[in-house]
């Protein structure tokens, strides 16, 4: 199986270069850091042990890249617009796209390009940076979901196409966990998303000072809990445990900066419709009011806009 890597930052170069480390054949596509990944490769620092990757497959353009049978997406969602001329040239016939992104809505627009029955969706639990061009910081954690998307929004089940992607990921090293319902997976992935994404901008912090402090606390839980809300009201309950499971996942977690802060201090768009937007409008659709998670929001759009 050829593997397409889109997307080389923190997420798509640590997965890569699990995958290559494995044996498969995986092509990196990049944008700024094409040349300097093309010379000198990947470099991983991990306390689950470094990976050293001298040479890689590295591409600056898809239409280079060989036809692959799976194409993982790697990049952030702000960068969707670009995949409708990047899929159909590297893309095989019977090929699958995975979508490993934040969010709402990624799942049904690449399936407008390559067509629903060739899209998986996964969802990281990953504490990852990129250092530096081909330099990766794994901190902790790398639980990948995998879920199969429907266009009608219904619960996919675990196909035998997913289970052979997912045990090649196992294979390589990853943590995997199959599930029947995407949708809800995204939405609980947005019960840790929603707060610590947005509040590490606001505050300028990191994940342990607002757990640590009672008043961001007190609001990351309420965010949490607007995020559940609305949820139910789309008809993926969650349950107060899994709330309390995340909570307790950032207790222990080292001290990390979320993506969206570090997008905003390199002056890089946020993901603020995929985290916030689209969930917001989704909520509003099913009736239900988000009003902290608006006001984050808000602020976040505010700050986006302000930035030179």
């Amino acid at each position: 199986m050829k593997i397409a890597m889109i997307g080389t930052g923190a997420v798509g170069g640590y997965y890569g270069a699990l995958l290559q480390q494995a044996g498969v054949e995986v092509h990196f596509l990049l944008n700024r850091d094409f040349a300097h990944v093309r010379e000198h490769g990947l470099q991983i620092f991990s306390p689950r042990g470094d990976i050293r990757l001298p040479q890689v497959a590295a591409y600056g353009q898809a239409r280079e890249m060989p036809r692959c049978d799976l194409a993982i997406v790697a990049l952030k969602t702000t960068a969707n617009a670009v995949l409708a001329d990047i899929l159909p040239h590297m893309l095989a016939e019977n090929g699958v796209v995975l979508t490993l992104q934040n969010g709402l809505g990624s799942d049904t627009h690449i399936a407008g390009i390559v067509g629903a029955d060739h899209v998986l969706g996964g969802l990281c639990f990953l504490c990852a940076n990129k250092e530096a061009p081909g330099v990766i910081r794994h901190l902790d954690y790398g639980l990948i979901t995998l879920g199969a998307y429907r266009a009608d929004g219904k619960p996919g089940g675990i196909t035998p196409r997913l289970e052979q992607i997912g045990g090649l990921l196992s294979n390589a090293g990853m943590e995997i966990q199959w599930i029947d319902d995407l949708l809800a997976a995204r939405w609980r992935k947005l019960v840790w998303n929603v707060p610590f994404n947005g509040l590490s901008v606001v505050y300028d912090c990191l994940t342990d000072v607002l757990v640590n402090d009672p008043e961001t606390r007190a609001l990351s839980r309420q965010l949490m809990e607007e995020v559940a809300v609305a949820s139910a009201a789309c008809a993926r309950p969650i349950e107060e445990a899994f709330l309390q499971k995340m909570m307790d996942y950032t207790d222990m977690m080292a001290p990390y900066a979320p993506s969206m802060k570090l997008d905003y201090e390199a002056g890089r768009p946020m993901e603020l419709e995929a985290i916030y937007g689209n969930p917001l409008r989704a909520a509003a659709a099913a009736g239900v009011a988000m009003p902290e998670t608006e006001r984050l929001y808000r602020q976040l759009v505010e700050m986006q806009t302000a930035t030179p």
